[in-house]
C-alpha cells in the first residue's frame, strides 16, 4: 500500500483521512499511517431526543462551550445532528462526552454543569488508560474494548504474541476481538492486509448441493466473520478493501500454498479443523504477521473419529516461546444475558449424563 485510502461520501469534503469509526457516525473509514496519527478528524453524531435539544447544549449552548474549551474541538449543530472536528483523541473524548450526556437524558429532562463536568472527567480519564483497555476501532459510537477480564488477556496476548490460540464457549467475543485488533493494526499500518478463514463444516445439518458461484456457496460459511466486519466498517469501505485485496475472507482449503507476509491471519471455529488442515494453516505464517486462532472444543462438528485440530495443537504447542493460549469462560460471555444461562445448563445436563 502506498497510502492512506481517500473517504467517499465523508460528511465534511475537506477530510483527507478518518480513523474506524462505525458508518452510523460516518460513512467511512480509512487507513492511517503512524505519520498521520495526529491529523484532523470529522465526525457526526445524531441527536437522539431531539426534543431534548436545549437540555443537551444548554442555555445559549453553554454545555457545547464547555466542551469545546475543555478539548479545543469544533461542535456545530445542524439539524438533528451534532458535527465535531479536531485532533483524533479530543474528537474521541467529545464524541464520549456527548454519548454519556445522551445517556443520562434518556433518565431524566435536563443536565447540570456538574453532570457535563463529570461526563468530561469520566472521558479524560477513560481515554487515558487505553492500551489494552481500548482498540483503536469503533462501532456503534463507542470504540471497542474488552468487557471482562479474560478478554483484557486475549487482547494483550494478541498484541505480544505473533500466534494466539483462543478457545472459550460462545459468546465471549473471540471472533469479533480478533476481527477488532485486526483493523486497529491495519488503521495503525502495523500490517497490509487482514485474511480470515474458516473451515467449511457443517453443523450437523447436510446443506446439500448449494447453487451460484463459488463466492455464494462458501458464504454462509463465513457469515459470522462478514459479521464482524460490518459492525466495524460500513459496506461499501469492506466491499472495497475485499476489491483490492486488503481484507480477504475464505475458506480454510483456500490457504494451502501461501505464504502470508505482513498481515494479521485469523482462523475462526478452529475445532473444526482436522490435525492436517492445523498444521496447513500455522505453516501459512509469514514475516511481520500475526495468526489468532479461535474455536470452543465443546462444539465440534467433526466426524466422532476424528481429531480436532486444535485439540491437537494445544497439545503439541504447549510451552512454545511466542504462542500464547488464552481461555476464556462462562464469566467472559457478552452476548445476550439468557446466553451464559444456557451455557450453564447444557454444562449441568452434561455433567448429570
Amino acid at each position: 500500500m502506498t497510502g492512506p485510502l481517500k473517504p467517499r461520501n465523508c460528511l465534511a469534503s475537506s477530510l483527507s483521512t478518518f480513523p474506524s469509526i462505525s458508518a452510523t457516525i460516518c460513512p467511512c473509514w480509512a487507513i492511517e499511517t503512524r505519520s498521520q496519527r495526529y491529523t484532523t478528524v470529522n465526525l457526526s453524531i445524531t441527536v437522539e431526543q431531539p426534543d431534548k435539544k436545549l437540555a443537551l447544549f444548554g442555555s445559549a449552548d453553554r454545555y457545547l462551550r464547555m466542551i469545546r474549551e475543555s478539548l479545543g474541538v469544533q461542535i456545530v449543530s445542524r439539524n438533528d445532528e451534532l458535527r465535531i472536528a479536531g485532533e483524533k483523541d479530543q474528537v474521541a473524548r467529545a464524541a464520549a462526552v456527548l454519548d454519556l450526556m445522551q445517556k443520562k437524558l434518556r433518565r431524566q429532562d435536563w443536565l447540570t454543569s456538574e453532570d457535563v463536568g463529570m461526563a468530561l472527567r469520566n472521558a479524560i480519564e477513560d481515554h487515558t488508560r487505553k492500551s489494552a483497555d481500548e482498540i483503536d476501532v469503533y462501532a456503534k459510537a463507542h470504540a471497542i474494548r474488552p468487557k471482562t477480564e479474560g478478554q483484557r488477556v486475549y487482547i494483550d496476548a494478541i498484541l505480544h504474541n505473533d500466534l494466539t490460540f483462543c478457545l472459550g464457549p460462545a459468546g465471549t467475543g473471540k471472533t469479533y476481538l480478533a476481527v477488532a485488533a485486526a483493523a486497529s493494526m491495519l488503521k495503525n499500518g502495523q500490517v497490509k492486509r487482514i485474511v480470515l478463514a474458516r473451515p467449511a463444516v457443517e453443523a450437523g445439518e447436510r446443506l446439500g448441493f448449494l447453487p451460484g458461484d463459488l463466492q455464494a456457496k462458501v458464504n454462509p460459511y463465513l457469515r459470522p466473520l462478514f459479521d464482524a466486519l460490518h459492525d466495524m466498517m460500513d459496506f461499501e469501505q469492506v466491499k472495497r478493501f475485499m476489491v483490492n485485496d486488503i481484507i480477504e475472507v475464505v475458506p480454510l482449503a483456500f490457504m494451502r500454498g501461501r505464504t502470508l507476509n505482513d498481515s494479521v491471519v485469523i482462523l475462526d471455529e478452529a475445532q473444526n479443523t482436522t490435525t492436517s488442515q492445523m498444521l496447513m494453516f500455522l505453516t501459512r505464517l509469514g514475516h511481520d504477521s500475526k495468526m489468532i486462532v479461535t474455536g470452543d472444543p465443546s462444539q465440534i462438528d467433526l466426524p466422532k473419529q476424528e481429531l480436532s485440530g486444535l485439540v491437537d495443537a494445544m497439545r503439541k504447542l504447549k510451552g512454545i516461546k511466542g504462542i500464547a493460549v488464552v481461555e476464556l469462560d462462562r464469566a467472559d460471555i457478552v452476548r445476550h444475558r439468557l446466553v451464559q444461562n444456557i451455557v450453564n445448563a447444557y454444562e449441568r445436563a452434561g455433567d448429570e449424563q
